[in-house]
């Protein structure tokens, strides 16, 4: 199982420190997320090696208007593993679900963000995974944590009526927040979700790895095909 969490350049945790933490949580790798404008620098195979979990890189486009995300997206695709976007607006949520370079609509309840049939139906058309945000009800209180439970709870069902992607998060943005899988488990079945949803969830990180880095290799044509002796 993996968790994505954001590193930022001048952030209070460093990369390697995510990942020991992560590491001792129990995670098998974890997603070094950092934002497309100020991304932090980090050799993913040394840190792998020092702490024995597979570190992944990653990039998250944070901005409210189609065209500097459109622009983001061309830019970051091919040199990045896991590509995500930060949602919060309606505009955003659409744009990402609506583009199939993208892998993951990362927090789409944050902010005035929202979903309904239409995003959820054009993810799973687009094989955009929804990110399960466990973060606002990790470290929010009072009236803040009930609505992030609503909205859970509505992203849940809208999940299992349409059939479509979705990972599990806690969106930790130093290595204090970071919750072991079977925290965020625990937590997901108090919510209402299935004990072999959220650990699907936790496994499809892993899932975007794969597949992204079987797509980056040489060997790679297209899908279901790969180059062998004869094109060498």
């Amino acid at each position: 199982m993996y968790d994505a969490v954001q590193v930022a350049a001048d952030g209070r945790t460093t990369p390697a420190r995510f990942a020991a933490t992560a590491a001792d949580a129990g995670f098998d790798g974890v997603v070094l997320a950092t934002r497309h404008d100020d991304q932090a620098e980090f050799d993913p195979q040394t840190i792998r090696e020092a702490y024995g979990i597979d570190v992944v890189d990653g990039v998250e486009i944070v901005t409210t208007e189609k065209g500097p995300a459109s622009a983001a997206i061309s830019n970051l695709r091919r040199d990045t593993t896991v590509l995500l976007v930060r949602g919060g607006t309606p505009t955003i949520n659409r744009y990402a679900v609506e583009s199939p370079a993208v892998d993951v609509l990362r927090a789409p309840l944050a902010d005035d963000g929202d979903v309904n049939h239409v995003i959820v139906k054009a993810a799973a058309r687009n094989d955009v995974r929804l990110e399960v945000n466990f973060g606002p009800v990790l470290r929010a209180s009072g009236g803040e944590r009930v609505q992030a439970l609503r909205g859970l709870r509505k992203l849940r069902e809208l999940l299992e009526h349409f059939d479509a992607p979705f990972v599990v998060s806690a969106d930790a943005t130093t290595h204090l927040q970071v919750r072991a899988p079977r925290e965020l488990v625990a937590l997901g079945e108090r919510i209402g979700f299935d004990r072999k949803q959220l650990r699907a969830g936790l496994a499809e990180w892993g899932s975007i790895v794969t597949t992204n880095r079987d797509r980056r290799s040489e060997e790679y044509v297209a899908e279901g095909v790969r180059r062998g002796r004869d094109e060498e």
